[in-house]
């Protein structure tokens, strides 16, 4: 049986809780959700959401990246918006993100985003 691997990097935000910012199991790693929060200052990047996905997407490949994988290698991803209205725009730079071979994706509009962001998206991903 696969044996759990911790993954950490300094290129995301450290958690903010009791959880780790992604597991490695196998040949398929599973990050926590990520949001807009830059690692350097752990702050939201200032922008509004289209500037939030995009720290979300780089946060999300530098702790694949950590893990032995990358964006290419994603299966799937769950994206939690605050306002559903934004997906247009969020949608946009996450295609920039996964420009082909889009993995599959789950979006849903919740009540709070933590840290007051505006997104929060998690992936699934393989390892090769």
């Amino acid at each position: 049986m696969p044996q759990k691997e911790i993954i950490h990097t300094d290129k995301a935000p450290k958690a903010i809780g009791p959880y780790s910012v992604a597991n490695r199991v196998g040949d398929l790693v599973y990050t926590a959700g990520q949001t807009g929060l830059d690692p350097l200052t752990n702050e939201l990047v200032p922008g509004g959401i289209q500037a939030e996905t995009r720290q979300v997407l780089t946060n999300i490949k530098n702790v694949l990246e950590a893990a032995g994988s990358s964006l290419e290698q994603v299966i799937k991803t769950t994206v939690f918006l605050r306002d559903i209205n934004d997906f247009t725009q969020m949608n946009a730079v996450y295609a920039e993100f996964f420009p082909k071979n889009h993995p599959a994706r789950t979006t849903i509009q919740v009540v709070a985003v933590p840290r007051g962001g505006a997104v929060e998206i998690e992936a699934v991903a393989v390892v090769s």
